[in-house]
């Protein structure tokens, strides 16, 4: 147990923030920000396609006899 609450703690910096102002980026931000959010965005399918399968998986097993 830590003698520091962890909420006292810096929040790391997130590469990009939804509807923050892109004006002063360079061309390499900018990419540096969509790479990163292609990547979030296939972690999120791919998160999502193994809850669907779990949850359809649960479904049959609990679903009555006709």
């Amino acid at each position: 147990m830590s003698i520091f609450p962890e909420d006292d703690r810096p929040k790391p910096k997130s590469v990009h923030e939804i509807g923050q102002d892109l004006s002063m980026l360079s061309l390499a931000e900018i990419d540096e920000r969509i790479a990163a959010l292609k990547t979030e965005i296939e972690r999120l399918i791919e998160t999502r396609a193994r809850k669907d399968a779990s949850r359809s998986a649960a479904d049959a097993f609990f679903r009555k006899p006709a």
